[in-house]
């Protein structure tokens, strides 16, 4: 394996709901080399959003290491966590989340002004990411006049506007239909390799999951 960007270990999460203690994540280990793409595969309810949560440095609550580019996450305040999502990481949803009023380019710029990198720079990065996705035609449009699948696009190319080491994409095309989303798919896993970072993709498609250079199976808090 390359050179891990991420190492998890004993990875544990828990919910209390009255009298009854939820075991989500029950000791996940998991190591992803740098530029490798992993799904992580499992149905609803297995734990998959809550991992990518954790390592996503986006909640509390978690018992365990959480190892990011070779910062024990743990051992971080809530400023070094938010470097490390900035600085490290890339984030794709099912619901794109652009920001309504801004355009396409906006919406891939803004990321980039907040590492601190000039306007020119910016504009210049989410030009050329959303052209290398087949919008160069809509950048100045809106996200309420683009498809489900344009939109899905935008937020991909947001993703890698600050290039990330990781990517963590939950369900990136399970809010559209099977032609968009194939197409989607291929453009972000070709992008995604093309920029050099490594991504865990959470789905519970066995046909999406084999596109990806190892498969993970998450079943009952488990990995398997």
């Amino acid at each position: 394996m390359n050179e891990p960007i991420l190492r998890v270990t004993g990875l544990q999460r828990s919910f209390v709901q009255g009298d009854v203690t939820i075991e989500v994540l029950r000791g996940i280990d998991l190591t992803v080399g740098k530029g490798e793409i992993i799904a992580l595969l499992g149905p609803s309810g297995s734990g998959k959003s809550t991992l990518l949560q954790a390592v996503g440095l986006l909640e509390g609550g978690f018992a365990g290491s959480i190892e990011i580019a070779g910062k024990e996450a743990a051992k971080l305040d809530a400023h070094g966590r938010t470097l490390v999502r900035r600085d490290q990481l890339g984030f794709v949803y099912q619901f794109h989340h652009l920001l309504p009023d801004f355009n396409a380019t906006e919406n891939v710029v803004l990321p980039q002004l907040i590492k601190d990198k000039t306007r020119s720079e910016a504009d210049d990065r989410a030009v050329a990411l959303l052209t290398a996705l087949g919008l160069g035609h809509r950048l100045t449009h809106r996200p309420s006049q683009l498809s489900g699948g344009e939109q899905q696009r935008v937020a991909v190319a947001r993703a890698l506007a600050n290039r990330p080491a990781l990517v963590l994409a939950d369900e990136p095309t399970g809010n559209l239909d099977e032609a968009t989303a194939d197409i989607v798919l291929a453009e972000f896993l070709r992008l995604v390799r093309d920029e050099g970072s490594a991504a865990l993709v959470a789905t519970h498609n066995e046909r999406i999951a084999a596109k990806m250079d190892r498969v993970v199976r998450l079943h009952e808090g488990r990995l398997a």
